[in-house]
């Protein structure tokens, strides 16, 4: 196998700069049901992958399982575990049942780095189905767990793996609030903005080193993008009344936002650098919560014009009139399209529940996919498998998350602290070629 580099530039130096800001206890996932079929795969221990604290082959299983759609099988009674592939007994894998196996050892690398090998095996063909190398850090060798998870997810399922993917989210304590950023898993949560003033909707740049969101720590709603690479941030929009709702373009160019600047809540576009505002809607009604479409091309927001909070859909270039989408029910807010472009997801009242749906943008059918009290803020995974969002359980915000088919879910707290407005962040430089 070749030595590739370090897992990705982008997840090393994710946190430069906030190391020195005081983190929280990790978030605690719990996962509940499963795909519909599970694919069977075996996560042997790395050899003297003991030799440091963070244990790749519990790292990928715990991703893998926390999936929903794997099956992890048992590590077998047979001592030393293989690390090679003359040394793979395949009778007597196959005798454990297994059909994927992973393999690999970490070593000593140059300049005080560590090799990570492994290599996945498919015991019926007894062939070598997937194999890389990275030469990291010690400090990365969680990173490089997530990685390798990522990688068998996408051999696996056809699809991106999203374990080495941020998510951030506001957690209240008391009269504070704290913007935090943490890995998908829940783990190295961070601190990147603190204010004893609500902090709302924060929303991820495409290329993931920037955040959006909106801060009342002037008295008003205002918002700032952060910069989570430096630490730096600055105002994009503080016009007259409030400032809102931001969402990104796919090319990260341009948001759009929510302003009151002219009267009642309307939507407008502004440059990622704070100029060139345009207004989009000029309705006699509230329209906030844009989000734009993979393409580009189109926005979905929410608006009352009928009567009641509805979801619509216009161009971007704002030709034609806004389309409405949703007809069932009489409150649906909060819709993101999902990176396939060709549903999206939102908060539809049921029953005098908030639950989070997902509908068909052609053939407009409504799936309900959750059954919370108060379910809000959905975002989609990158690979739009999964779908994040905030609920409560006796009073107290948690976030969970909930598989797009509505079979997998997952609820992740904190030890302490109300957890709220979550938001996934985008795939970071996930493909490489594979070793041969």
């Amino acid at each position: 196998m070749r030595s590739l580099t370090s897992v990705t530039t982008l997840i090393a130096g994710f946190f430069l700069l906030l190391g020195s800001l005081p983190g929280h206890a990790q978030l605690t996932i719990d996962v509940i049901g499963g795909g519909a079929t599970q694919i069977p795969i075996t996560v042997l221990p790395l050899k003297d992958e003991q030799r440091y604290e963070q244990q790749i082959s519990e790292i990928v299983s715990a991703d893998l399982r926390r999936s929903g759609l794997f099956r992890l099988g048992a590590t077998g009674s047979r001592r030393p575990f293989p690390t090679e592939i003359k040394d793979v007994d395949y009778q007597y894998w196959r005798n454990e049942r297994a059909q994927n196996l992973v393999i690999g050892d970490l070593r000593e690398g140059s300049g005080g780095r560590i090799e990570v090998r492994f290599r996945m095996l498919d015991i019926a063909s007894q062939s070598q189905i997937l194999g890389f190398s990275f030469l990291v850090d010690v400090s990365q060798l969680r990173a490089t767990a997530h990685k390798i998870a990522d990688l068998i997810y996408e051999k696996l399922t056809g699809d991106m793996g999203v374990f080495s993917t941020k998510i951030s989210y506001v957690v209240k304590r008391g009269d504070t609030f704290e913007l935090q950023i943490a890995d998908a898993d829940g783990y190295n949560p961070q601190v990147v903005h603190r204010y004893d003033e609500p902090i709302i909707s924060p929303q991820w740049s495409p290329e993931g080193s920037r955040v959006a969101y909106v801060s009342f720590e002037k008295r008003k709603a205002i918002i700032y993008v952060l910069n989570v690479f430096d630490g730096t941030r600055k105002v994009l929009a503080a016009f007259q009344g409030s400032n809102s709702a931001p969402a990104w373009s796919p090319d990260g160019k341009r948001l759009a936002v929510t302003l009151t600047k002219d009267g009642l809540s309307q939507l407008y576009l502004i440059n990622a650098d704070g100029s060139g505002t345009r207004r989009l809607t000029y309705s006699q009604s509230i329209d906030t919560e844009p989000n734009f479409s993979p393409d580009g091309q189109h926005l979905l927001f929410t608006s009352d014009r009928a009567g009641s909070p509805q979801i619509y859909r216009m161009r971007v270039d704002g030709s034609g009139e806004p389309r409405r989408m949703t007809f069932e029910g009489s409150y649906n807010v909060t819709p993101r399209h999902s990176p396939d472009g060709k549903s999206f997801v939102f908060i539809h009242r049921n029953q005098g529940r908030f639950n989070v749906a997902v509908q068909d943008l052609a053939t407009r059918q409504l799936q309900i996919l959750t059954s919370g009290r108060l379910d809000q803020s959905p975002t989609f995974a990158p690979n739009g498998k999964m779908i994040l969002y905030a609920s409560e359980i006796k009073g107290r915000g948690i976030l969970a998350a909930v598989s797009s088919d509505g079979r997998v879910k997952q609820r992740i707290t904190a030890q302490a602290g109300d957890i709220r407005e979550p938001a996934w962040g985008p795939l970071l430089n996930n493909r490489q070629k594979e070793s041969q």
